[in-house]
């Protein structure tokens, strides 16, 4: 089937990685009846940034062992989480491709452009799948997840995945979005092996006693605060040590 394509032009402003005149995007269209968390596609704004963090990892491709990868919530690790990165990753010379906003095909894009060429981590610490849920079913949204996955064992077949549970969102327990994040987590969790790939779930511990969101550890009930960033860090602690270890 040929595709179609739109052909998008934009300014990458805002951002350390503007540029002062257009780039050229070719945005590809889903074909129907495809799963579009698995089709492989760009998106727009953030073309050059993603693009320039790949040039930045394979400058520094050597020493990286422990790479995060994700949407706005793995992005965190450099706005409310840098404290806690620094003092937890920063001496591990760990390396985040997260991008807020990005959904699995936007991962798997970013993978077939080179993002960890020439890169031989230990550790892949993996969440995504939360910015699907408005468009995708929780089987389509495992498919893509699982589809990152053999993709990362691809490129980087001696990494062990550490696939993390998609976090809980939405201040109580009622609300309807925690029912899809429980179905997803509940199929992505069959991908762990205790091998190559450990699974972990730890989005109880963003939780108070009747099951809310406080403002504390999630502002908005969707990204961790410093606070929300330090208890990530603590619960993967012990998996970071074992195939990470400090120098």
């Amino acid at each position: 089937m040929k595709l179609q394509v739109l052909l998008v032009s934009l300014l990458c402003a805002g951002s350390v990685f503007a540029q002062d005149k257009p780039i050229n995007v070719t945005i590809p269209v889903v074909p129907q009846g495809v799963n579009s968390a698995v089709f492989s596609a760009p998106r727009g704004e953030w073309f050059q940034r993603a693009l320039s963090a790949n040039a930045r990892a394979r400058a520094a491709a050597e020493p990286i062992r422990l790479i995060f990868d994700g949407d706005s919530i793995t992005d965190g690790w450099q706005g409310n989480g840098k404290e806690v990165w620094a003092e937890r990753y920063g001496k591990l010379n760990a390396f985040d491709f997260g991008i807020g906003g990005d959904r699995t095909q936007h991962v798997l894009w970013r993978l077939d452009q080179g993002q960890v060429d020439g890169l031989k981590p230990s550790l892949i610490a993996l969440m995504i799948g939360t910015n699907n849920t408005g468009s995708n079913t929780p089987e389509e949204i495992a498919e893509g997840v699982k589809t990152i996955i053999a993709e990362y064992q691809k490129r980087c077949p001696e990494a062990v995945i550490l696939l993390q549970a998609v976090f809980p969102r939405g201040e109580k327990a009622d609300n309807p979005i925690r029912a899809k994040v429980k179905a997803i987590n509940e199929l992505i969790s069959k991908f762990g092996d205790n091998k190559k790939v450990l699974y972990v779930d730890f989005g109880d511990k963003f939780l108070e006693a009747d099951g809310s969101i406080s403002p504390e550890i999630m502002k908005d009930f969707l990204h961790p605060t410093a606070k929300g960033y330090q208890i990530w860090a603590d619960a993967i602690a012990p998996i970071v040590a074992k195939y990470v270890p400090a120098k």
